[in-house]
């Protein structure tokens, strides 16, 4: 940084390097904030008081999926298996002593006009903040308004809903989504048509997203362990499927593509594609599969660019599992880096090196019954959703166990003192165990050494 400030005085480097200097120095400071919370538990009968703040939870029954709008990066939504959604306010967080505690600022419950069973996926609208879309296991596509959060359209797909996707540049509102069905549903938000399929995956669609530069290209993980494009424009939609063992590509007469045949046999990955996900250039598409490897692929051609990212990534839930892309002004031309949503942990990677960058551990939750019901949250810590906040350098990620957690960039020394006071906290309960089983030890001396007479 000091080297970046002395360029910049000395007239040798302009403001956008300074600028991607500091900005990529904060995203690789990026650890746990303990001290920021999602507590919804007043809605169970309990608040803060009954305990500790690390036993707040933002859904009791786990949280399957969170968004962030990309206006003002205010606005979280959250969906819980317990087939409710919550809106939280970011920027209305209760100060006390010690934590930020963040609380909803609107539910909905689950009823017969809301989704009935666990939701899926959340997406705000890409045009405006005061709307956004949700799926469910119930075979139904929601759009909210999220100032009175009650459903202005509801769609019944008649098959489990994995994902879905709006476009972020397309003027034709099409929802694409991802079903139990073989074939992609297109979901027309004008008229309210949801007949249009994309058939020629051979089993269940787990993941699709839009090309954020080509309004009618769109990317597809199946089941079949295919990842597919598709151009909605074409009586034969289907432009091909990525192929693991091919890392030249489609490259046509000329080299671009020109008379190219697409390629209709293939694997994109040995198990199923749970996740695909677009960088924001649309010049590669990254997918992750059940073989537990994530691929990415240069768009131009549709090869393998054969980036590896080592024996640790897990991936075996069926659900939509989608990598995390840091915006590319992050960093420098040509780089990228993805967040990937591990187990118990968020590994951050170089997307094109395949180098691990950072891995992040999840701090633990125990899992608590909620006062006043029957319901005890999920004792496994899976990472299930990750969001990025626009103009900010903050990440916040959705897990199994009921807790939403946030990801900020801290100095090193706020991290020692941090670890320091653990070190301390953990001597100081050593030896409260130590004096106990010393009590103990000497009880039982003393039981022992009584005579014992049988009449």
């Amino acid at each position: 940084m000091n080297s970046q400030l002395l360029g910049r005085a000395l007239g040798t480097a302009g403001p956008e390097a300074l600028q991607r200097a500091e900005l990529s120095r904060r995203l690789h400071a990026i650890q746990a904030a303990p001290d920021i919370r999602f507590d919804s538990r007043e809605e169970h009968g309990a608040t803060t008081q009954d305990g500790p703040a690390t036993d707040s939870h933002a859904h009791y029954a786990g949280v399957n999926c969170i968004a962030i709008d990309r206006f003002e990066g205010r606005y979280l939504i959250s969906g819980g298996a317990e087939a409710s959604i919550k809106f939280w306010d970011l920027e209305r967080s209760e100060n006390t002593q010690k934590y930020y505690i963040n609380r909803p600022s609107a539910i909905v419950k689950k009823s017969a006009s809301s989704h009935q069973y666990a939701i899926t996926h959340l997406s705000f609208y890409p045009f405006d903040s005061m709307a956004f879309l949700s799926s469910s296991y119930d075979h139904k596509l929601k759009v909210y308004a999220t100032e009175k959060m009650t459903a202005s359209a509801t769609f019944d797909l008649d098959s489990v809903i994995y994902s879905h996707s709006l476009s972020p540049i397309a003027d034709h509102l099409l929802v694409a989504c991802a079903t139990q069905h073989s074939a992609v549903r297109l979901v027309d938000l004008r008229s309210g048509a949801s007949t249009h399929s994309l058939a020629a995956h051979h089993r269940a669609v787990l993941s699709v997203a839009w090309s954020p530069h080509e309004e009618y290209i769109l990317a597809s993980g199946s089941l079949d362990g295919t990842a597919r494009l598709w151009d909605i424009r074409r009586s034969a939609n289907s432009l091909g499927v990525l192929d693991l063992e091919d890392s030249v590509g489609i490259v046509g007469e000329d080299g671009l593509g020109k008379n190219a045949r697409s390629r209709e046999h293939g694997k994109t990955h040995t198990d199923a594609v749970n996740g695909v996900v677009w960088t924001d250039d649309g010049r590669h598409l990254v997918t992750a599969g059940h073989d537990e490897r994530v691929r990415v692929w240069d768009m131009s051609s549709g090869a393998n660019a054969l980036s590896h990212f080592g024996p640790i990534i897990k991936n075996t839930h069926l659900s939509t599992l989608l990598p995390l892309l840091v915006p590319s002004h992050f960093v420098g031309p040509g780089k990228q880096v993805m967040f990937y949503p591990n187990q118990k942990e968020i590994l951050m990677f170089d997307l094109f090196e395949g180098t691990l960058l950072k891995r992040l551990r999840v701090p633990g939750v125990p899992a608590v019954p909620i006062r006043g019901s029957a319901a005890q949250v999920n004792a496994r810590n899976r990472t299930t959703s990750l969001a990025w906040r626009p103009g900010n350098v903050d990440l916040y990620s959705a897990h199994s166990d009921g807790a939403i957690r946030a990801w900020v960039p801290r100095p090193p020394e706020e991290i020692q003192a941090e670890n320091e006071e653990d070190e301390d906290a953990d001597s100081v309960e050593d030896e409260s165990r130590k004096r106990k089983r010393q009590a103990l030890d000497e009880v039982f001396r003393d039981l022992t050494k009584q005579k014992i007479t049988f009449t």
